[in-house]
Parts: C-alpha cells; structure tokens; sequence
C-alpha cells in the first residue's frame, strides 16, 4: 500500500501519540516466534490509554488502513504478524495492573502486562491467577486473551476464558463498549465477553481486562515418571483421571525434548536408563502440606499399572523449578535448533495414545522428524516438526500434506486443530476442517459485523477476507 496514509498520519497525531517508522522499531513487530516468517508494519504505535486507542481506530477506520494489535510477539500462529502492513498497534504502555480486589478476588489488569507480574502480584495478597503460559516470563495478559491461552495447569484451573469476568473492548470504528460485568453469574444478553476471548484480535482491541481470582495453593508437589514407551505414557494420562485423582498439571515429553531443553538451557538432564522413551511431568497442589503424599500415592499407584518407572520426586523447591525449566523451554530449545513448524493439536485425552501413533506413521512416510510434547492431562500435544534433514521441495510442497493428514486424524479423534495457539496466519489453510461450510459462513458473518471493513487484524484465522 501506498505511504501516503503515514504522512498523513504523522501530520495529525504528532506530539499526540507515541509512534515510530524507524526499522528498527519496526523490525520488532514484525516477528513472533511462528517458524521464521516476517511482515514488516509500515508504522508502530503505542497507545498509552482507551482513549488514544479510539484515536487510532477512528483514524484507521476513516482512512482504511489496516491495524494489527500487538502483544510481546511471543505468539506460535503469527497471529500478531503485520501480514498487509499498515498499521502495528502496541499494547506494550497499556501495562498496568488498575486494582486487585482482594474482598472480591478480583483484579483489573490491562493487556500490556506481564503474565508472571500479575501471578507474582496477585500472590503478595494470598490470590492466585493459574493461566500460566510456557512464555509466563515474556508473554502479556493481551496476548492471552486474543489467544484464549492455556498451559499447564489449565487441567485443574481452566485456560484464560475461564478466568474472565469483563473486558472493555474498542471496536474498529472507534465506538468502546463493556462485554459482560465483574460478578461471577451472568445471563444479560449474549455473552461477548466469550466471542472476545479467543478472537485474535479480529473483532476489537482489548484495552482492560476484570480477571476472577482463587485462593492461592501455596504447597505444591512434583514428580517425573518414566516409560520405556511414549504410547504408555499417553495411556497413563487417562488411567490417572480414572482412578480419582486431579492433579494440578501433567505434562508430556517425549525423551528427546528433555535431552533438547537440558542442551539449551545447560543443565545435567535427569537420570534416564537407557530404555526410556518419555516421561510424564505430574503436579499435585493443595493448602495444606499433609494433602501432598495422599495425593501422590493414588497417582503412584496408576502410574505403575500403565507401567511407569520409580518416579522421581522433586525433593526441594529448587529440583521443582528446575524440572520445571526443562518443560518450559522446549518450544525455546526446538526453535534454537531447527526452522520448524509446531501444530496445537487437541484431542480427548483417552485417544491421545492414537494421536501419537499417528504423528510417527506420518513423519515416517513423509521423511520429518517431529518432537512432541505438551499438556497431556486436556489432551494438548504439541507437534514440532523439525526442517533438518528436509529438502526445500518436501518442506514447501510435501509437509502440508502431512499436517493436513495429522488434522484429519485430529478430527476423527473428536479433536481440533488448535488447543490454545490459535489459528492465526499459518494455520489458515487448514480451517476447512475444522468447520463446515456453514459454520465458516456464521463465523465470517460475525466478523464482519464487528469489521464490516475487513481492517482489524486482516489476513487471521479465514482462508479468504471477508468482504
């Protein structure tokens, strides 16, 4: 598109709003972590307030330039990625937490912040927020929210939907509105507090947040069991939920992503025999240190039916964080060594055993290595294929076939196509099979009655613009 609209732009709002076209400023919205792609904005701008928001869309929505809200890039479907220029529009000055109310367990937080600052800040009243993304430590609430973030311990506690009461959202056209109202029950009208969360961006700019709060269970246990095979652990998983227990999270990881992470993050890797494929990574919590021990015999006890090895439990909170650690920086430690691409698969956890059985028959006739991983306990395997060892050919005109092949078995299995990553620019072609025709028709209908203009977040999640 032309540069017209930035020296217009320039002209009205300058000493008004904080914006740059600087390449370097621009270099920085212009990638996340998907594989290596990169679209550069024509301009970055950094709202302060709601109010400088409503600016930039009025303006935007006047002059139809496209806007793509922005968070801290770390997202794994391009789903920030400036894909038609325009218009990156920063939430990084929207970062403050307005008000925790401990009567209430509530708190108002804007999307600028930082997940792990809100947890920490939260816990210094005894309240705790469990939406906790691998990417807590850089990732933003925003983010979150356009994604409708999980991590691991969505499998007691629920992914970020499940936390959120409110949002003041501005629309494309400037106008602000309030989605739902800080209480716990809530039968006004539709629920667009729902249709917000998970939209990517595409149907408003979210600019405050009412997050509910729980008590914080501050005593927490951790173990990590082997297995000689990966589809026994998957078995484990159900076996687990089957025998009464809840734990607070249960991680996958096949070997090799230990071996990886252990590698990236330099640190000695725990003691594996020589005959173990995978391991699960268990959490128990509770208020009360006397809960752990009840907690982890009844998941010992599944555990050796499906045929784990001797557990090892993390004695300290130092051994925690460190097996923790491995876990959160295998996405890190897959991208350090290799182009790849990562698929959010999600399917009911009794299947995920056919799941992975899949992935390896796939990648055996397509010629890939995969790594996979991920939050086992909702049925959230994260498949990364790794480009070493693959022609240019194959990677641009085979590997396609082999990921749609993947989705297809994720739909048998009562599955779908993104568990928490959302669908973003590279999972577009894939939609189809996700939704029938007139799903997708519904769904693009509610688009552009939000963006009737088709400017906000333009190119995400549909395979075509709505017009």
């Amino acid at each position: 598109m032309s540069d017209l609209w930035k020296k217009k732009f320039e002209t009205e709002f300058e000493g008004q709003l904080k914006f740059s076209d600087k390449v370097e400023i621009l270099r920085k919205l212009a990638s996340d972590y998907t594989e290596d792609l990169v679209f550069m904005p024509g301009l970055v701008v950094e709202p302060a307030n709601s109010q400088e928001v409503q600016k930039v869309l009025c303006w935007a929505h006047a002059n139809e330039v496209p806007v793509t809200p922005a968070g801290a890039m770390t997202g794994l479907s391009g789903g920030a990625l400036p894909v038609a220029g325009g218009i990156s529009l920063s939430t990084r000055r929207l970062n403050r937490i307005v008000h925790i109310d401990e009567c209430n367990h509530q708190v108002v937080v804007e999307p600028g912040v930082i997940v792990q600052e809100l947890q920490e800040a939260v816990q210094s009243f005894g309240l705790y927020y469990a939406v906790d993304p691998a990417s807590r430590g850089s990732c933003t609430i925003g983010g979150n929210l356009a994604e409708n973030s999980g991590g691991p311990r969505a499998v007691k506690y629920g992914v970020t939907k499940d936390w959120v009461l409110n949002l003041e959202v501005v629309m494309m056209d400037g106008s602000i509105i309030e989605t739902g109202a800080n209480t716990l029950k809530n039968s006004t009208g539709y629920n667009l507090t729902a249709l917000m969360v998970g939209s990517e961006g595409t149907l408003g700019v979210i600019t405050r947040a009412t997050l509910k709060l729980l008590p914080w269970p501050r005593h927490t246990a951790l173990i990590l069991a082997p297995f000689t095979d990966a589809n026994s652990a998957c078995r484990a998983v159900s076996k687990i939920f089957q025998q009464g227990n809840q734990p607070s999270a249960l991680e996958f990881m096949e070997r090799s992503a230990i071996e990886l992470a252990a590698d990236f993050a330099g640190v000695t890797p725990p003691a594996m025999d020589v005959t173990t494929q995978a391991h699960l990574l268990i959490e128990v919590d509770g208020f009360d240190p006397s809960e752990m021990m009840p907690q982890l015999e009844r998941i010992y006890a599944a555990l050796k039916v499906c045929g784990a090895g001797e557990p090892l439990l993390a004695e300290d909170e130092a051994a925690k964080n460190q097996l923790w650690k491995l876990r959160r920086v295998v996405g890190e430690a897959v991208k350090a060594a290799s182009i790849y691409k990562e698929e959010d698969t999600v399917v009911p956890r009794g299947t995920l055993p056919e799941l992975l059985e899949t992935v390896k028959t796939i990648g055996s006739k397509y010629g890939f290595e995969s790594i996979c991983y991920g939050h086992a306990g909702d049925g959230n395997l994260h498949v990364n294929i790794l480009k070493r060892g693959v022609s240019e050919a194959v990677w641009e005109h085979q590997l396609p076939l082999a990921i749609r092949s993947i989705f297809e078995k994720v739909i048998e299995l009562g599955g779908t196509i993104s568990g928490e990553h959302g669908i973003g620019w590279v999972q577009r072609p894939y939609i189809d099979l996700a939704f029938s025709p007139t799903e997708l028709q519904l769904q693009q209908a509610i688009k552009a009655q939000f963006d009737p203009k088709g400017l906000l977040n333009p190119g995400k999640i549909w395979p075509m613009e709505v017009s």
